[in-house]
């Protein structure tokens, strides 16, 4: 533009949620009408979104592929047991400081050469602290960096449900204003309020507070169609025959009592193990040859193994039948 000034943030706008599953879709995450109405909501209304749902069925996907599809930077805070605000928010650089103190000990000595005493010299030292609590010396992380951003930005919150109840009170606190207060600094607030989603996995409860926040959405595992349409997108090369193959066995899989249940993830990974072994069709051989592409604990793939045999036993005494 002319005079300098600065070019607007170039980001994707959705005229409706059927632009925006086109949009996805073109991402490769096959979205359902539930989702995208939220999607589009969340950013209509600038409010957060709270996905919930088993792991493995597509949560943080979505935030990427949303990032994708809007054409926004993606930043991302992992939670986990523990994590405070210095992890998520902010920290001072104090190594960076210590090594400035020591190059500028000559302007230091200088500047402390008339102080009487202890505390007039504690008084100059103050003078001068905004050096060393400067934004140079500020360290941010993923939330200050989302607040900070010159541009539109997705911000990813993952897995919240790990993080500790207090955590999520000052997650809340942030959310609300979109601003957070720096001792040091003073209030800095977000020039562009980021794209929020939040993905938990229902490991504990999450607040109220923080729910009435945001827009919920819950997703779980696809029915039989979508899985087959999601495999058709991930590896386009998969025969039909196997591809629904595939799909009904996890699908059946999943109504077993597993430790863990097999994620479309996992459900792409073993098709594309097959893929790459030339498999013509599920025979029992390549089931129980690749079960740890797709399960991940042994007592899942004993279980699997033993509901194949009881699977065999039944299609031959059916066979066994007289007509």
């Amino acid at each position: 533009m002319a005079n300098g000034t600065p070019n607007p943030p170039r980001i994707a706008v959705f005229a409706d949620s059927t632009q925006l599953r086109e949009a996805l879709a073109a991402q490769q995450y096959i979205a359902s009408e539930e989702i995208t109405t939220i999607l589009y909501l969340a950013r209509a209304l600038n409010k957060p979104i709270l996905a919930e749902g088993p792991a493995g069925v597509g949560k943080t996907e979505l935030a990427k592929a949303y990032a994708a599809a809007a054409a926004l930077p993606l930043i991302r805070l992992q939670c986990y047991e523990g994590l405070d605000e210095s992890k998520a928010l902010y920290e001072w650089e104090y190594a960076k400081q210590m090594l400035y103190t020591q190059l500028l000990r000559d302007q230091l000595n200088s500047i402390l050469a008339d102080a009487e005493t202890l505390a007039s010299a504690a008084d100059l030292l103050a003078a001068e602290e905004d050096l060393f609590f400067s934004e140079r010396f500020l360290l941010p992380r993923p939330l200050l960096r989302a607040l900070r951003a010159t541009e539109p930005c997705a911000l990813l919150i993952d897995e919240v449900d790990r993080a500790d109840a207090e955590f999520e009170a000052f997650l809340l606190e942030v959310l609300s204003d979109f601003q957070v207060s720096i001792p040091e600094l003073g209030t800095l607030r977000a020039q562009y309020h980021p794209f929020v989603l939040l993905t938990s996995n229902n490991t504990r409860e999450l607040s109220e507070a923080l729910k009435r926040r945001c827009l919920y959405l819950y997703l779980d595992y696809p029915n039989p169609e979508t899985e087959l349409t999601i495999l058709r997108a991930r590896v386009p090369d998969m025969r039909e025959k196997i591809a629904r193959q595939i799909v009904e066995f996890v699908q059946g899989l999943r109504k077993l009592d597993l430790k863990k249940q097999p994620s479309i993830a996992e459900t792409v990974d073993w098709a594309q193990a097959l893929l790459t072994l030339n498999a013509a069709s599920l025979d029992e051989a390549t089931l129980q040859a690749t079960l740890n592409v797709l399960l991940k604990h042994a007592s899942d793939i004993q279980a699997a193994r033993a509901e194949l045999s009881r699977a065999t036993r039944r299609r031959l005494d059916a066979a066994a039948q007289p007509d």
